[in-house]
Formats: C-alpha cells, structure tokens, sequence
C-alpha cells in the first residue's frame, strides 16, 4: 500500500453531503474520487439480484467476493457496473438504501471491501468519502476531514435528491430512515461511524457547498 499521503478522507453520517462534496474536491485537486458507498450498495444490490437471505452473513460474504465490479466517473459522475449491468441508478433505490446496513454490519464483505479501496487509493491520489476512511481504511492520511450537518438538514437534502429523481418522499418516515441508519453505523462491531481523533469537523449544516468544497481543497493543499 501507499504511505497515505494522498488521500484526503472524508468520513460522516447519512445525507451530510460527503459524495457531492468528495467528487468536486476530487475535481478541484485533480485527485480520483473513491465513492465507497457505491462499493456497499453494489454488493447489497447483487444480494437482493441473487435472492441472498441479507442476514446470512456468510452467502452475502460469498456473493461479494464473486461480484464483478467497476466504478468509474467519467465526467465527474459515477458509474457503478456489476457484472457486465451497469447499476448506477439501481444500486440508489429506497429499497437499497433501507437495506445497506445489513451489509455494513458484515465483517467479512466490509473486509473485501476495504482491501479494494485500499488497492485504489495505493494506485492514485485519491479523495474517499463513506463512514471509516480516516478511521480504518486510511488511518495514516494527514488529511481527514468529518462532515455532519443536522438530521433536519441532512433529511431534506436527501429528500431533494429522491425528488430530483421522481421518487415520492416522505420527509418524516425519511427522517427515522436517516436517524435508523446513524445508529446502526455507529453501533456496528466492525468499523463504526466516529470521528478519528485527528480529523477536522466540518458542520455544514449553514454551508453551501461551494463553502464546504473551498475548505477542505485550502486544508488538504496545506497538510498534503
């Protein structure tokens, strides 16, 4: 693996804005973008494809280590391919979303995982958002950066992006989906939720992106 020394991490909870964010960090410092979340989605998704029973934790383990998988981002968008099907839309469904912490609480698919973003980020300099970069993934990249925003906040940009795709919300049973899922990363046994010591918290809940975007590009340019 590389010594970390280009890897800006970008950890936080559910709708705090960390792939929106990542991605324009990445484009501004002409790093790849790591959208570790995809990873998680893309083998829930197989999972439910296959008819994997979630719970059994070993079949879900065997399904991803069989996954044939691709993340891309040409022109700055992600494009997430499983086996030969490009899944990019798919693998956003409500359906997922409700079902990714099964997968999350995995041991042994989160240590596949790991192992993939870490070969990434050992080939290129690369900017990697989800709930563990700084803290077990890239635990020696000086440039760690924890976004949080409030769950009210946080429940309307999600419901905005729902919207954006003609998916009906409903903010409030949203809002309990978002308050479910903090809980489950931050319980999990595996690799939870936290901030690691050495990263700087970014609360952008009165933040416009462009905002949040210049402060982590000011940051990783001075600790990089």
């Amino acid at each position: 693996m590389n010594n970390n020394r280009q890897i800006v991490a970008i950890d936080g909870p559910a709708g705090a804005g960390k792939s929106t964010v990542a991605r324009r960090v990445a484009k501004a410092l002409d790093f790849a973008f790591l959208d570790t979340g995809a990873m998680y989605r893309a083998a829930t998704w197989r999972a439910m494809r296959k008819g994997i029973d979630l719970d059994d934790a070993e079949a879900v383990a065997a399904s991803t280590r069989e996954m044939d998988l691709d993340i891309s981002t040409p022109d700055g968008v992600t494009r997430v391919t499983v086996d030969g099907e490009d899944v990019s839309e798919a693998i956003r469904t409500p359906e997922v979303t409700r079902l990714i912490y099964k997968i999350d609480q995995n041991p042994r698919v989160r240590e596949q995982l790991v192992r993939l973003q870490q070969e990434f980020g050992a080939r290129r300099p690369t900017v990697a958002e989800g709930r563990d970069m700084g803290t077990v993934v890239f635990p020696n990249t000086p440039c760690k950066v924890y976004l949080d925003a409030s769950l009210e906040e946080r429940t309307r940009r999600r419901a905005a992006e729902m919207r954006a795709k003609g998916v009906e919300v409903d903010e409030t049973q949203l809002a309990l989906e978002i308050r479910e899922r903090d809980e489950q990363s931050q319980r999990r046994a595996t690799s939870p939720l936290r901030q690691a010591e050495d990263a700087i918290r970014i609360d952008t809940t009165a933040m416009t992106l462009e905002e949040v975007v210049a402060a982590i590009v000011d940051y990783a340019r001075r600790v990089l």
